[in-house]
C-alpha cells in the first residue's frame, strides 16, 4: 500500500529538512500534518535548483508550484502527495505567503553572487520568513505587528546561518552566495571560492555575516513568544547552536564535524519551549 500524503510529507521533511521536522515534535498533534505539508512544499521548491540541469527547467518547476497553489485555492488540487496534504490541512493559509516563497526561489536559478550583505539578507528573509508566517497560520495564531517582526528576525537569521553552513556545498557547484562587496574587502573574489577553496579571508566574511545573524537572534530573544506561536519560530533556536559550532571551527564550515550539533539542538529546542523565548 502506498503512503498517505501525510506520511509522504513526514518522510520527506525528515529526510530533507530534519531541523523543521524536529520542531514539529513540539507542535500539537492536530496541527502537525499541516506543518509537515508546508515544510514538504518548502523542501520541494528549495531543491528545485539542484534537481534540474538547466535553470530554465527550474523556473518551470516553480511555475508548476504556483499553479498548484492556485488549484488548491480553487478546490482543484493536483495529484501530488504534498499538494493533496496541503489541500487537506492548509486551505486556510494565505496563498500570497506561499507565492512569496516561490518568488524568492527564482533567485536560486541565478549563479551570480549577491552584490551586498543587504541583498543577501533580503533573500534570506524572503526565502524563510513567509514559511514561518504560514506555519503560524497553520497553528491558528493571529499575526499582529509584534509577531510579524519576530517572524522576520527569526526567519532571516535562520536562513542566513543556513547559507553560511552551505558555503562549501554551494562552492562545489560553482555558486557563491557570500556578498561580493565583503569578499572584495577581504581580498577575494566569488570565483576564488571554487578555485582556491576556503581561507582566513572567507572565514572572516562568514564571521561578519554570522554576527549580523547573531544580532537578530539577540533582538529576538528579548521578545517573548506565545506558546501557541512558538513551534513556528523554533527553527531559529537552532541557528544559535550552529553559530556556536561555526565559531568553534574558526568560521570555516568545512571544519565543523558532521552531526556535532545533534545533542545541542535538542537541548536548545527544549530550552526555548520551557522559556517561551527563541
Amino acid at each position: 500500500m502506498s503512503d498517505s500524503p501525510e506520511e509522504y510529507c513526514q518522510q520527506d521533511v525528515r529526510r530533507f529538512d530534519s531541523d523543521r521536522w524536529l520542531t514539529t515534535l513540539f507542535a500539537p498533534d492536530s496541527k502537525r500534518p499541516a506543518l509537515l505539508a508546508l515544510y514538504a512544499f518548502n523542501s520541494e521548491i528549495a531543491r528545485a535548483r539542484e534537481a534540474v540541469t538547466q535553470p530554465m527547467i527550474g523556473q518551470i518547476r516553480l511555475q508548476w508550484w504556483r499553479e498548484a497553489w492556485e488549484g488548491i485555492a480553487k478546490d482543484q488540487p493536483r495529484r501530488h502527495p504534498v499538494i493533496e496534504a496541503l489541500h487537506r490541512h492548509c486551505r486556510h493559509v494565505n496563498v500570497n505567503d506561499a507565492m512569496m516563497l516561490i518568488d524568492a526561489r527564482e533567485r536560486d536559478m541565478e549563479d551570480r553572487p549577491f552584490e551586498t550583505a543587504a541583498e543577501l539578507s533580503a533573500y534570506a528573509e524572503a526565502s524563510s520568513a513567509p514559511l514561518m508566517r504560514l506555519a503560524a497560520q497553520a497553528l491558528d495564531v493571529p499575526i499582529d505587528d509584534a509577531l510579524s517582526e519576530s517572524i522576520r528576525l527569526a526567519g532571516t537569521a535562520y536562513a542566513l546561518v543556513g547559507l553560511l553552513r552551505a558555503v562549501p556545498f554551494m562552492a562545489a557547484q560553482h555558486r557563491v552566495y557570500l556578498p561580493a562587496d565583503r569578499l572584495a574587502a577581504a581580498g577575494r573574489t566569488p570565483e576564488s571560492l571554487y578555485q582556491r577553496g576556503m581561507g582566513a579571508e572567507v572565514a572572516g566574511v562568514i564571521a561578519e555575516i554570522g554576527q549580523d545573524a547573531a544580532c537578530m537572534l539577540d533582538e529576538l530573544r528579548q521578545r517573548p513568544v506565545s506558546r501557541q506561536a512558538l513551534p513556528a519560530l523554533l527553527p531559529a533556536s537552532l541557528a544559535r547552536v550552529y553559530l556556536r559550532h561555526l565559531a568553534r571551527a574558526g568560521y570555516n564550515p568545512e571544519a565543523v564535524p558532521a552531526n556535532s550539533a545533534a545533542t545541542a539542538k535538542h537541548f536548545s529546542l527544549l530550552s526555548s519551549v520551557w522559556r517561551r523565548r527563541i
